[in-house]
Formats: C-alpha cells, sequence, structure tokens
C-alpha cells in the first residue's frame, strides 16, 4: 500500500460516514443517566456536599484535590458564587442538584441540547471532584459520557431542538470521527482493563470474582448461596479477562461483533444483578451501545477502514 492510499484509509477510518443514530442513543441514554444520579443523592445531597455536616468535609476533599489540579471545576465555586449572590449554602447545593436533575429532562427531551449537555457535564464534573472519596468508576465514565455529549456535533434528528429549528443536518463525516473517538476510547478502556487482570492469578482461579462479590457494600448475594457456584467462579473470572483484553480486537470484526458486544452487555447486567452496581452498568451499556449498537443489525453505510473486515 502506497503512502497517498495509506493516507486517504486512514483519513476514511477515522472520518467514516455514519449516520447520526449514535448520538441520539448517547444523547438518551445520558438523560437518564443523570437523572437517576440526582434522584439516587436527593436525600444525601446537602449531607455529602455541605461543609461541616457530611460524612467526610466537602472543603477537605477539594483541598485534597486542589494537590492534582487547581483549574478542575468543583462544588465549592459554585457555592461561592452563590453566597457571594447572597444565597445560603443549603440554597445553593439545592439549585445545583435542580439544575442537575432538569440538565437531564433537557437532555432526554432534546431541549437545547448543547446548552443542557455543557451544563450536566459541568455539575456533574463538579459533584465528582468534590465528592472524590465516594466517587467510583461509573462518575468516571459518567463524565466522559457526557465530555463527548457535549463536544459531538448536536442536534440530532430525533431532538426537539432538530424538529423545531428545522436544523441542517451534520456532515455524517463528522459523526463518523466522533463517534469513532467514542469506540477507540472504549478500546482503550477494556484492553486495559483486561491485561491488567490478566497479570494476576486471582481471576485466573476465580479468587478476585469471589472478592468481588463478597466484599461490602456489594455483597448482595449471601455468601452460603455463592458457594454452591464456587467452581464456576475460574470460568467466570476467565470470561471477563478475555472479553475485555480481546475487546479491541473482536469488536471491530463483523462476524464476532454481536457476540463480543452481547458478551460485553452480558458482563454489566451481571455485575449489576449480582453485585448491586445499578449505575455503573447502565453507563457502560450506554457507551456501548452508542459506540457499536447503529448499524449492528441494520447495516449503515460507513466509509472505508483500514481493515476490510470492519463495518462499524
Amino acid at each position: 500500500m502506497d503512502r497517498e492510499r495509506f493516507g486517504e484509509r486512514l483519513t476514511q477510518f477515522f472520518f467514516p460516514i455514519t449516520s447520526d443514530r449514535w448520538l441520539s442513543i448517547l444523547r438518551w441514554g445520558l438523560a437518564l443517566q443523570v437523572c437517576l444520579y440526582g434522584l439516587s443523592l436527593r436525600r444525601d445531597w446537602s449531607f455529602l456536599y455541605a461543609t461541616g455536616r457530611g460524612l467526610i468535609d466537602r472543603a477537605l476533599t477539594e483541598q485534597l484535590f486542589s494537590l492534582e489540579s487547581l483549574f478542575t471545576p468543583r462544588m465549592g465555586w459554585l457555592v461561592r458564587l452563590g453566597i457571594f449572590l447572597g444565597f445560603s449554602e443549603t440554597r445553593v447545593l439545592d439549585f445545583i442538584w435542580m439544575a442537575l436533575v432538569i440538565a437531564g429532562c433537557c437532555l432526554g427531551l432534546g431541549l437545547l441540547c448543547r446548552s443542557a449537555a455543557i451544563s450536566a457535564w459541568l455539575l456533574h464534573l463538579c459533584s465528582v471532584k468534590s465528592g472524590g472519596m465516594m466517587s467510583y468508576g461509573m462518575d468516571n465514565f459518567t463524565t466522559i459520557g457526557l465530555f463527548y455529549l457535549m463536544v459531538a456535533p448536536l442536534p440530532d434528528e430525533y431532538s426537539l431542538d432538530h424538529q423545531w429549528r428545522k436544523w441542517q443536518t451534520k456532515n455524517p463525516r463528522l459523526h463518523g470521527f466522533f463517534r469513532r473517538g467514542l469506540q477507540l476510547h472504549l478500546c482503550f478502556i477494556y484492553f486495559f482493563g483486561g491485561m491488567t487482570k490478566s497479570l494476576g492469578t486471582g481471576w485466573w482461579n476465580g479468587e478476585s470474582v469471589w472478592r468481588a462479590l463478597t466484599c461490602p457494600p456489594f455483597n448482595i448475594i449471601a455468601p452460603q448461596n455463592l458457594i454452591v457456584f464456587r467452581h464456576f467462579f475460574p470460568l467466570v473470572g476467565i470470561m471477563i479477562c478475555l472479553l475485555e483484553a480481546g475487546y479491541p480486537v473482536f469488536i471491530w470484526l463483523k462476524k464476532t461483533r454481536l457476540v463480543w458486544l452481547a458478551g460485553i452487555l452480558g458482563m454489566h447486567i451481571g455485575i449489576a444483578m449480582t453485585m448491586g452496581m445499578y449505575l455503573f452498568a447502565s453507563i457502560m451499556i450506554i457507551l456501548n451501545l452508542a459506540a457499536f449498537g447503529p448499524g449492528l443489525l441494520h447495516a449503515e453505510r460507513e466509509g472505508t477502514s483500514l481493515w476490510p473486515q470492519e463495518v462499524a
């Protein structure tokens, strides 16, 4: 392959022709995720973020986080702005929670998509960074998804913005570029996650599976019930390693994509059912469906890729 043709195929890989269905899936999914996130924290919102009242003081969390980054948004910035304008801390926190849920609802409707996406990303990032000691992978992946939504070529054709304002549909290659970025991002995440698990023995002999299922607060299944299935733990651990480490290869191949995507979705559904990590499972399912779901059952027209087998 000469240099000119390789450059052309490289351009076609990063800028394939694709529809905006992936963006609709991402928008609807993240709207649901943001609303569920806000509703799940409603009763404890002030307890988590009010200074002097929470289990871990917000000021302490933000001070520790400032050692890593001085410019990442945090809840304290918004609280200080509200106090400067004459509102109490509790009133500001309630307003932030309400704004987050409203942004999620606007995303679901496709109303003021860009503003809603930016607001949801900013408010969610502030809550995650100010409650860093309470956050986990779900929060990071939600922030990643909201970032892609924020910079993507909104609005999609199923949004109210598109229906009411009759905005012109964006360049299909631009949609392809942002979707490709999300696809590659997931490949890196799963590959390094799978390789990290594979380096130790815990996932090969089932010990890590046992620890994951019995570690509080994720031990929703009684240990005496788990013991019955202990002989399957090594198989489950090996399958998880293979699914994640093989993701960057088999998710691209047309013959294995459906099987691999179904396996990944099944893995996350299993995590939700056995460990109670419902929001973590939902955000990973949303990202996977947005990245590789469209065109899986009904082929979409795409540009030529680096690999002849790949049909995204």
